[in-house]
């Protein structure tokens, strides 16, 4: 038994919970049915990690640098560092942060893959990840949402299962209407204008 009485495999049992839901907090992010977009200035530490490789993009300023802390304390990161940042850049870089809890600048950080842009400072920074949120807002809400749910979904899955994917939610989520306007603004020279998706009532982790 634990030190306070309880049964060791019930206290395992509820550590393994408490990752759990560590986890899904970081998932969130990624389940969110828009794009989250990540500024990164200076220290990207630990669960900082874990939260930035859940978004779609990430940005980062000059000064800005990333460390799997958790090798340095010891531990393993557990919450989705070691699952995702194997996806977003060359194993064998992601393999090397990991074990040595080295800091990985900026500049290697976009050479890698990690992040799509480094700009000067912060304001600079924040200016043009608003500037790509203003590009990805005009779209369709819709078309924006399926392309994340198609690209997040055919990371994890074979070319034949995404393709049926794609299928299928063109067959419930095809939407003409969008397209026209679309195709108006465009011969009209002029924003177009779509409909925002419906509120959501789930909880974060269902997408918002």
């Amino acid at each position: 038994r634990g030190s306070d009485g309880a049964e060791v495999g019930r206290l395992r049992a509820n550590l393994r919970s408490n990752v759990l839901h560590l986890q899904d907090t970081f998932t969130a992010i990624e389940r969110a049915r828009m794009p989250v977009l990540a500024a990164i200035q200076g220290g990207c530490i630990g669960g900082a990690v874990d939260m930035v490789t859940a978004c779609d993009m990430r940005y980062a300023s000059e000064d800005a640098f990333f460390c799997i802390q958790e090798i340095n304390i010891g531990m393993t990161a557990d919450v989705g560092t070691l699952q995702r940042l194997p996806k977003l850049i060359p194993e064998g870089v992601c393999r090397e942060l990991a074990y040595t809890g080295r800091r990985m600048p900026a500049s290697e950080a976009k050479a890698a893959g990690l992040v799509n842009e480094v700009f000067p400072d912060h304001d600079s920074l924040l200016a043009g990840v608003q500037a790509v949120a203003a590009e990805i807002a005009s779209k369709s809400p819709l078309a924006v949402w399926g392309s994340k749910e198609m690209i997040t979904y055919s990371r994890d899955h074979s070319t034949a299962d995404s393709l049926d994917h794609i299928a299928t939610w063109q067959a419930g989520m095809f939407q003409p209407t969008d397209m026209v306007e679309a195709f108006e603004a465009l011969a009209e020279k002029r924003p177009a204008g779509f409909d925002d998706l419906l509120p959501f009532r789930g909880g974060l982790g269902d997408g918002v």
